[in-house]
């Protein structure tokens, strides 16, 4: 067997009463564990190899945390902490970066990026939603759709309520990482898979889909779509997006830049870009080119203008052409 790891994962989470998993939390994921790891704990668990998702009782956990107490002392203490757990418990083994055959190990994967262990696209998550089950997302956790109509007249007449946040593929983000270094302001709109640089400002109406993110310190009042990654110190205003429209394997966006309310994008920028407010700069929008001096240079589509630096893109007051110029706001 190879002793190569991908990555590796130890988690407790919720099973519906068919026994299918519904969601896992894997507080601390590890990303290309070492062979002294999956030496100690390949044995215990009676991993042989692949990809595996393997359940494992209180008397594993502790094994397991005493093979480990000196090597990953961190994983060791999750381990005693498992042991606890009324909630089943399961290890994730990844040997390759294949794409999700299984609950946990989407949702292993999606926490590898959260944890800023992986960034948007560097990992397969392929196929994805055809390997999560919709959840009711409630006040009592994670809980099968066809099980809450039930749930709902138990809680009744206990004489509480079941509160049903949403029902989803996904759940939000801060239920499973509160990344370091960052401001939510509504947890609702940041969901699981969200990488989410440190310094980080996701004001009321920013939105932060899956395997989508920012690299630092950014400013986000507009909606980040599944693909996209936002460089640091830019700003996203009210109202804007940005969006993978082409299915692009990554949609970015550099550093310093500013996307003004109600606008869009759907091509890769460069650094101190600008666009105006109201614009949707797509990669087949046709686009002028102009100097210092406001003479036209060309006429090209949107996309071969990617990732240039130092542009500002805005609609011609006149004409409604789409016109790009230097941009010297540094």
């Amino acid at each position: 067997m190879s002793q190569s790891v991908f990555s590796i994962a130890f988690g407790v989470g919720t099973r519906n009463r068919e026994g299918q998993w519904l969601e896992v939390l894997f507080p601390r994921p590890l990303l290309h564990p070492s062979a002294v790891f999956i030496e100690r704990i390949k044995a215990i668990l009676g991993y042989s190899g692949g990809n595996q998702i393997i359940d494992f009782n209180f008397a594993k956990a502790s094994d397991l945390a005493s093979a480990l107490k000196y090597i990953a002392p961190e994983q060791s203490a999750l381990l005693v902490r498992l042991a606890e757990s009324h909630k089943p418990t399961v290890a994730c083994v990844l040997e390759q970066d294949s794409q999700p055959a299984s609950v946990p190990e989407a949702y292993l994967k999606l926490q590898l990026i959260s944890h800023r262990l992986c960034k948007p696209h560097q990992i397969n998550l392929t196929d994805l939603f055809k390997v999560l089950p919709n959840v009711a997302w409630t006040n009592r956790g994670a809980i099968d759709i066809n099980e809450v109509a039930e749930l709902q007249l138990e809680e009744r007449i206990k004489g509480r309520m079941l509160e049903v946040f949403s029902v989803d593929k996904l759940p939000k983000l801060t239920d499973y990482v509160v990344p370091k270094g960052i401001h939510i302001a509504d947890a609702a709109r940041v969901r699981l898979g969200a990488y989410v640089g440190e310094g980080t400002v996701v004001l009321h109406e920013g939105s932060i889909n899956f395997n989508a993110g920012t690299q630092g310190r950014c400013t986000v009042d507009g909606c980040i779509a599944s693909g996209v990654l936002i460089g640091a110190d830019s700003t996203l205003q009210g109202g804007c997006s940005m969006a993978n429209t082409a299915n692009q394997p990554l949609i970015s966006l550099g550093n310093h830049c500013v996307i003004n309310s109600h606008a869009g994008v759907g091509i890769s920028l460069g650094n101190r870009n600008t666009v105006e407010a109201g614009l949707w700069l797509s990669s087949d929008t046709q686009v002028t080119v102009l100097d210092d001096a406001k003479q036209v240079v060309k006429t090209v589509l949107a996309s071969e203008l990617a990732l240039q630096d130092d542009l500002s893109f805005y609609r011609n007051p006149e004409t409604g052409a789409v016109e790009c110029s230097p941009n010297h706001s540094k």
